[in-house]
């Protein structure tokens, strides 16, 4: 089955309340030209995935599989060429994103990034400041990194490895590097098992989604960005020990997916869902089986045997490209790709 790639930048709004990414987030001078970039690199097949910005530097669009300098007027062109970033674009953009009040987001400051509307998420690069060893807040800030959401329709081709006999969900661990397509797997699989497969008599079941970082989702006042089934309850915002403590008990799910674990909290939430009869679907950043096993918190959940799959993805052959995917108790490779299958 061929599925279509629904991009979340499909036209040019001057809003920034919308979903759709626009130069609108961005300051005078480089809203115009971030634009008209964007509709130039608006491809199904190599999507814009990330805008660098960093003061005193030159203007980067990122997309799968290379970079571009962009000209005060939205073109490609030489790094000599390009826009070079001031302290005023990134000061007025900020003020933009955070829609005038930077108190209202410290909490995302802190933790070095903010979500927009649409589920895009900015990185924060600055001056951090410490209390008591934490982290309390950013300031000073020099360097922001957008990386756009992109929203894709269809079933992902991994669910036919997670699942067994009876055709439920294995619990599954995504690990990929940065920027691999972790996230966008994870929606699709909550999608897919909220809504059910009438085509493989899979059927619709509860799903819960504790979304820490308001990235699986990306909601916005209430109001999810992406599409993620029928069935699923979601936690926005809150730390992955409590939320899934929460849904559990309040919102009875069969399925509690999560981003980025890592955290001994974490790891100790999931156990106790497991003990509920409750299965997970759970990423975490790792080049290899190798790696995550090096993570000491993540290696005791395989140790006990909590994970029946692990999925490595790469971008070998771009984001969601399906390497490998291993039964960590048979210690054998259900499907290995050598790099030539996507998720999608």
């Amino acid at each position: 089955m061929k599925l279509s790639i629904t991009p979340l930048i499909k036209t040019a709004r001057n809003n920034p309340g919308s979903d759709v990414f626009t130069g609108a987030w961005f300051a005078g001078r480089l809203q115009a030209a971030i634009e008209k970039a964007l509709k130039n690199h608006q491809k199904e097949k190599d999507l814009v995935e990330e805008i660098r910005i960093r003061i005193n530097q030159p203007l980067i669009l990122r997309t799968g599989k290379t970079e571009y300098f962009i000209s005060p007027a939205g073109e490609d062109c030489h790094e000599q060429e390009s826009i070079r970033i001031t302290k005023e674009d990134i000061d007025t953009t900020l003020e933009k994103m955070t829609f005038s009040s930077l108190y209202a987001v410290e909490e995302e400051l802190r933790q070095g990034f903010l979500t927009l509307p649409g589920g895009h998420r900015v990185g924060l690069a600055g001056e951090v400041l410490l209390e008591k060893g934490s982290v309390r807040s950013l300031k000073h800030i020099s360097a922001l990194n957008i990386r756009i959401a992109h929203e894709l329709e269809g079933e992902t081709k991994l669910l036919q490895y997670l699942l067994d006999q009876e055709k439920d969900i294995c619990n599954t661990l995504i690990i990929s590097p940065p920027r691999a397509g972790k996230t966008t797997v994870l929606r699709m699989l909550i999608k897919t098992l909220s809504n059910g497969l009438p085509a493989i008599q899979l059927a619709g079941q509860p799903v819960g989604v504790v979304d820490e970082r308001g990235e699986i989702a990306g909601i916005w006042q209430g109001i999810p960005a992406f599409d993620l089934g029928i069935r699923t309850d979601i936690l926005d915002r809150t730390p992955k020990a409590l939320g899934i403590a929460m849904l559990i008990r309040s919102m009875s799910p069969s399925v509690v997916a999560v981003d980025e674990l890592g955290a001994p909290e974490d790891v100790r939430s999931l156990e106790d869902a497991v003990r509920c009869g409750v299965k997970i679907i759970a990423t975490a950043h790792a080049g290899s089986i190798e790696e995550i096993r090096e993570r000491k918190q993540i290696n005791g959940l395989l140790e006990q045997k909590v994970f029946r799959r692990i999925v490595l993805l790469s971008r070998r052959k771009g984001p969601g490209t399906l390497e490998k995917v291993f039964d960590p108790l048979d210690n054998r490779a259900i499907y290995s790709a050598g790099g030539d299958q996507k998720c999608w």
